[in-house]
């Protein structure tokens, strides 16, 4: 189950998809403890993320297909059409990424690298490579934290630059002010999440959040 909160914006009416299903709370307060190792918070990405690809691909379109079944013929229902395209802000996303592609092997992958200035908490892009054919398939952002929203602004307005249509932004953890920012800047883009936490402290971090995600899923301080 979910619970969706509408947008308020008359037009392009985006949505916050909070996951409430039990087992997404339970990894998500398995990754939060600050006692999880980095071989547990890693596996629990992996874990957390399957279970969001669910919700975060509830709209790819279905065609019928006739098949045959051991026993007779059916009509079944098949992904139609050019389907996925993952994104991952690097370098966190990856964590995320890897579950949703044991759910959906036959993806296309992106990668846009960014990293946020600590003095002014602005996003610095340093990489960015992209299938060409973006504008027909569901492109599916992935980074663990929608913290100030500045990355995920600029990560989805480089996809759009080039060509996407139809995206959803995937994170495990956000806080108002992030959902506030980005969806002034991208009103038409779903947002799926774990959990909307207290907000944001004096270096941009959230609380109570779970640390930095990057450096408890490759084991950097």
């Amino acid at each position: 189950m979910s619970e969706t909160f509408p947008d308020a914006a008359p037009s392009q009416p985006a949505t916050v998809t909070v996951l409430d299903h039990p087992l997404v709370q339970h990894k998500l307060t398995r990754l939060r403890q600050r006692d999880t190792s980095t071989a547990g918070f890693r596996r629990l990405t992996r874990e957390l993320s399957l279970l969001m690809a669910y919700e975060a691909t509830r709209d790819l379109k279905l065609e019928p297909v006739e098949i045959e079944t051991p026993l007779e013929p059916t009509t079944g229902m098949l992904l139609s059409g050019k389907k996925l395209c993952f994104v991952s802000v690097l370098r966190a996303g990856n964590g995320i990424l890897d579950g949703m592609l044991d759910l959906v092997p036959a993806a296309r992958v992106g990668h846009i690298g960014l990293y946020r200035d600590p003095a002014t908490l602005e996003p610095v892009e340093y990489y960015m490579k992209l299938p060409d054919d973006l504008s027909e398939r569901l492109c599916i952002v992935v980074d663990p934290m929608l913290a100030t929203g500045h990355s995920a602004v600029a990560a989805v307005s480089k996809l759009k630059q080039q060509g996407a249509r139809q995206i959803t932004f995937v994170c495990m953890l956000c806080v108002p002010e992030g959902l506030a920012t980005f969806q002034a800047a991208h009103p038409d883009v779903r947002i799926v999440t774990a959990a909307v936490d207290r907000g944001l402290d004096d270096h941009g971090y959230i609380r109570p959040g779970l640390g930095d995600a990057g450096d408890r899923l490759f084991g950097t301080k």
